[in-house]
This record gives structure tokens, C-alpha cells and sequence, in this order.
């Protein structure tokens, strides 16, 4: 039998009573900031932002700086119980059922070095955050499509970021992590100091230490074209065959991703918006806007468009490209990466999901890959080079009794219009509640990550949304 074997055996089983003395020593350590399940507000507080996701921990506790992290870490472990971190409440699933949550939303270092072109990020602060604090430099991390997920979040997770064609995953730059570890020691891990958890972290989530700040590499780039072309979604067909097109050889620095909406009759909404469907396509650049403009002259050619935003975007509006709502709300999802894309692809996906069929999904994304993502290396971290040319991902908001059944058969429509073009693996970052890793990483790199998590917590005192 090998170490990989015995891994799982190694957890540590707590006493019959081990939450409970647990719950009642943080509270002494650390008084006024440790929620139990008698406490007011726990039904509030032990949610993530995906309010229909039922998590359990046993206590949740608001940390204000590593002292606090590393008294519940040891606290926990003396107890038996694993320690979760949850500093926003993106990717919440039912994994963190049964241990000390963490809120870690007040560690909020922000110190950005022009000269070393390096930004030192605490786990509590948000991508819109961090976006603001770069705009005067003239620098840029690689950021996700949302203003509110935490950086740390994002990047332990991989990161698909906006620029990630033309400069790879969020994670790929990371220069080192500030962690409480499983000893309950804070420590600097590298490639210099921790080779191997430095590798673990950069993708393969948060199950090896309790992340207090991370160092991001950052680049220098001009300024950034982006925005949102707007169509009814009578004009999905051609809409997307024009993204195939276009996608098909654009250059690292174009990045286009294509949606079709359903926007919900909701007073909040645009008038233009709401109770209405469309498809669109959004977009990043890294050159100039005539250049833009020449690459998406083919979508301007298309008839009976309704919004054009395209044009510079300050750093700090990065987020509202997308537009994605930043407030929590119960949500169903499913993604998976996609070999390809071509037009019999694109008419079955508009035959299930376009104008003609009632579909209970607010958004059926296409994200195109490609570029700096197919040279990355299993050096670079867990995911490797990811081969895959586009990812799918949709999202349904379960709000009426109902739905989530009749959300999850529209997944199985997408499912089966996709066809042969899935590739079976989904990216960290778009797993689902109830996901494991068994379809994101390959067999190889899981087992690694495996081994490295045997080797840094053998007891099993960490246990983060994606259990390796």
C-alpha cells in the first residue's frame, strides 16, 4: 500500500464532543468573533455567496489577522476538526460542512511595488479592489470577469482571467503566498522556500494551508479596448457563427466571449434590459482601438444591433464588461471545456437555447481559450496546458419551487447539443456545488496533489471547498 493510499486514513477523528469544545475555547480566544449554531445571525453567517448551497460548519469565526488564523488553526486541530476559509463566499459548497469556517474578508493588505512590478494582496480583498488601487500605475493582474471574488479566491483556484490568451492563468503569476500552516505557523511559500506546496496552490486550491496574502507578478500593458455588443437573440445564429469565425484565428491579445441572455422582468433592470433576450459578445483587447475595431468589423456587419460599448476601459471598470451581479443569490451551474466549435455545434446550441425554445437559463456563456493556455506546462502548476479551445458555462437562478429540476434538464439540453465537442473537464474556478476534482485535473497532477497534501497536513487540518 503506498502513502497515497493511507492518505485519507490519516485524518485525524475528533471526540464525540470535539465541535462543541472546539466552538467553546474559540470563543474564549477569541471573544466576539466566533458564531456558533445557538448564536444569532448563524443561519446568515454560515452561508457563501451561493445562498442555496446548505453549509454546516460548526463554528464560524471573523478573523482579524494572522494571530487570529493561526489560534483557530491550532485550536482546531487539537479538537480534531479541519479549518475552512471563506473570505467572500464564492465557490461555496457542502465540503465545508462540519468544519471552522473562516472569514478572513478583514485581512485587507494592499501594497503595490511600480518599481518590482509586484502587488502584495491580503485574502479579504476583492478583484474591484485591487483593479482600482493599479489604474494610476499603469499596470495590470490578471483578473476574472467579476469585481467582487477575492484575488486569493480566484488565484488558488487558477483564475481565468480576461488576459489570460495572452498571459496565462492568474496563477502562473504568483510569486509566493503568506500562509498559516498546518502547524499553525505562518510562513512564506515559493518556488525558493516550498517548491511543491508552491506548486499544489497555484490551481489546486485552498486544501493546504490557510492563505493570508498572496504576491502577484504584474504586467505593463497600454490601454485596454473593451465593452459589449448587443443583439436580439432572433440573431443568435449568426451572432455566434461570427465569434467561430473570428475566434478561429484571432490574435493572443483578443479575448471574446459570447452570451445568450435572459433577463427576468425585475424593476432593478434596464428598461432596455428587462423581461427581454439577447446575444451578445464581450470583449477585451491589449492593443490599440483602430486595431480593435478592424478585428470586429465582421460583427458590425450584422444587422439589428441594439448596444456597442466597445472603446477604452479604465482598469477599474474591468468588471463592468460582464456585468455580473455582485450580490448573493441561489444559483445552478454547469461548465465544461470544449474541444471546439463549429457551425453544426452552433445550430444545434441555438436550437435548444435561442430565440424559439422557452429555457429557464439567465446565461449560456461561450469563453474562448487558446493562446498563453496551451503553452502553459505541468511545471507552471496543476492544470497544465489546457488543450481545450472554448469553455461552456451556464448559469440558472432557482427562485421558484421547480426550477432546479427544470434547470438541471436544460444543463442536459446544452449537454447534448454540445455533442462530441466536450471534453469531459471543467475548469477549477466553474466547478459546481456538489464538483470534485476527478474532472478538472488529470490523473497524473490529482495524484501529485494528493501526495503534496499527505506530506504538508497530514491530520487533515485544512479542508477547502475542492477536497484534493
Amino acid at each position: 500500500m503506498t502513502d497515497l493510499d493511507l492518505a485519507p486514513s490519516l485524518t485525524t477523528q475528533p471526540a464525540p464532543d470535539a465541535a462543541g469544545a472546539a466552538a467553546r475555547e474559540l470563543l474564549t480566544l477569541l471573544p466576539g468573533r466566533v458564531l456558533t449554531p445557538e448564536s444569532p445571525g448563524w443561519d446568515r453567517a454560515r452561508l457563501g455567496w451561493t445562498v442555496n448551497v446548505d453549509q454546516h460548519p460548526v463554528a464560524v469565526v471573523t478573523v482579524h489577522d494572522a494571530q487570529d488564523v493561526a489560534a483557530t488553526v491550532t485550536c482546531a486541530a487539537r479538537h480534531g476538526l479541519s479549518v475552512s476559509a471563506q473570505p467572500v463566499g464564492h465557490g461555496a459548497t457542502t465540503a465545508l460542512t462540519g468544519t471552522v469556517l473562516l472569514r478572513t474578508a478583514a485581512l485587507q493588505e494592499l501594497t503595490i511595488d511600480v518599481e518590482r512590478r509586484v502587488a502584495r494582496v491580503g485574502a479579504g480583498v476583492k478583484w474591484g479592489t485591487l483593479l482600482a488601487a493599479l489604474e494610476p500605475t499603469g499596470l495590470i493582474a490578471l483578473a476574472g470577469s467579476s469585481p467582487d471574488p477575492s484575488v486569493v479566491g480566484l488565484t488558488l483556484g487558477g483564475g481565468l482571467s480576461w488576459f489570460s490568451r495572452a498571459l496565462g492563468l492568474t496563477a502562473h503569476s504568483v510569486a509566493a503566498f503568506e500562509v498559516v500552516d498546518a502547524a499553525g505557523v505562518q510562513r512564506r511559500v515559493s518556488p525558493a522556500t516550498d517548491p511543491d506546496m508552491f506548486w499544489a496552490m497555484c490551481g489546486g486550491g485552498g486544501d493546504f494551508g490557510i492563505v493570508l496574502a498572496v504576491e502577484l507578478m504584474l504586467d505593463h500593458v497600454g490601454p485596454i479596448v473593451g465593452g459589449r455588443m448587443l443583439w436580439p437573440l432572433e440573431m443568435a445564429r449568426p451572432v455566434l457563427r461570427a465569434f467561430r469565425q473570428i475566434t478561429a484565428d484571432a490574435p493572443d491579445e483578443l479575448t471574446l466571449w459570447a452570451h445568450l441572455f435572459r433577463f427576468p422582468p425585475m424593476p432593478e433592470l434596464p428598461e432596455l434590459l428587462r423581461g427581454r433576450a439577447f446575444v451578445s459578445v464581450d470583449l477585451t483587447f491589449l492593443g490599440s482601438e483602430t486595431e480593435a475595431n478592424r478585428l470586429l468589423s465582421r460583427f458590425r456587419q450584422l444587422p439589428a444591433q441594439v448596444i456597442d460599448t466597445v472603446g477604452i476601459v479604465p482598469l477599474s471598470q474591468l468588471g463592468g464588461i460582464a456585468a455580473e451581479p455582485v450580490d448573493p443569490m441561489p444559483t445552478q451551474e454547469y461548465a465544461e471545456l470544449l474541444k471546439g466549435l463549429d457551425d453544426a455545434t452552433v445550430d444545434r446550441l441555438v436550437d435548444v437555447a435561442g430565440a424559439d425554445r422557452e429555457l429557464p437559463l439567465a446565461v449560456v456563456q461561450i469563453r474562448h481559450l487558446g493562446g498563453a493556455l496551451t503553452r502553459a506546462t505541468a511545471d507552471d502548476g496543476p492544470n497544465g496546458a489546457i488543450a481545450e479551445e472554448y469553455t461552456v458555462f451556464c448559469l440558472g437562478v432557482p427562485m421558484a419551487p421547480g426550477m432546479a429540476e427544470a434547470i438541471e434538464a436544460a444543463f442536459g439540453a446544452v449537454r447534448a447539443a454540445l455533442g462530441e465537442q466536450r471534453s469531459g473537464r471543467t475548469l477549477f474556478n466553474f466547478l459546481g456545488a456538489e464538483s470534485d476534482l476527478g474532472s478538472t485535473f488529470t490523473t497524473a497532477a490529482h495524484a501529485r496533489l494528493r501526495e503534496i497534501k499527505a506530506s504538508v497536513d497530514p491530520a487533515n487540518v485544512f479542508r477547502s471547498n475542492r477536497p484534493v
